[in-house]
């Protein structure tokens, strides 16, 4: 809620945030459309699972059980019940419980260091890093394209979801009520989910 529309107003015009995508669309509708896209959207996870599996084994559990989610809601009827308990109460009692293991096996004297506090800083400079090369590359690609995108999708390609999205969308919609890019920056923000994901793994298979 800080960080993106701090560096988004550093970085951007205001015809920028302005800029529809919506209406981007109508204007420069896709030349291709996908025949099959529910069979797609079944099998990106596997293919995806299994080409991460192969290529970063460190990162198949985290991809694995995203994936997982994502199969189970895909598939649809067959797996409805299974989707509704794995996104509500299964979820809520995984997010207690690991709340709760890591605050237990946390003391104070480990928390309470300046190295927590160089890791805080450096971790919010990253979140900066990223957004503002994710508005960059965004607003290159509009020089060489008439499709325009809005730079706060770019700006979304972080592993914090929901949020980074929420607070893009209304950021957007400050400058245009109508301007709702909540959908493409979800795209971004999942994007960003897979990234980091497989570079944590890299990370791990390089520092053991």
């Amino acid at each position: 809620p800080v960080i993106i529309p701090a560096v988004a107003k550093l970085l951007m015009k205001e015809d920028e945030f302005k800029i529809h995508m919506r209406n981007m669309d109508k204007q420069f509708p896709p030349k291709y459309e996908i025949k099959h896209l529910r069979t797609v959207k079944i099998l990106f996870p596997i293919v995806l699972t299994l080409v991460v599996s192969i290529l970063v084994p460190s990162s198949a559990p985290l991809i694995g059980m995203l994936m997982l989610g994502n199969l189970l809601k895909e598939i649809g009827a067959n797996t409805a019940r299974l989707a509704d308990a794995a996104s509500g109460p299964i979820m809520n009692t995984a997010t207690i419980f690991l709340g709760l293991c890591v605050g237990a096996t946390m003391p104070a004297e480990v928390f309470l260091r300046w190295q927590t506090i160089g890791i805080l800083v450096l971790g919010l400079f990253a979140f900066a890093i990223s957004i503002a090369v994710g508005i960059i590359a965004v607003k290159i690609y509009n020089k060489s394209s008439k499709k325009k995108i809005n730079p706060l999708v770019g700006a979304t390609g972080l592993s914090a979801v929901p949020m980074a999205s929420r607070v893009a969308n209304d950021l957007a919609l400050k400058y245009d009520k109508s301007n709702h890019i909540l959908q493409y920056c979800m795209s971004s923000n999942v994007s960003g989910v897979i990234g980091s994901a497989v570079a944590a793994g890299v990370l791990i298979a390089f520092l053991g």
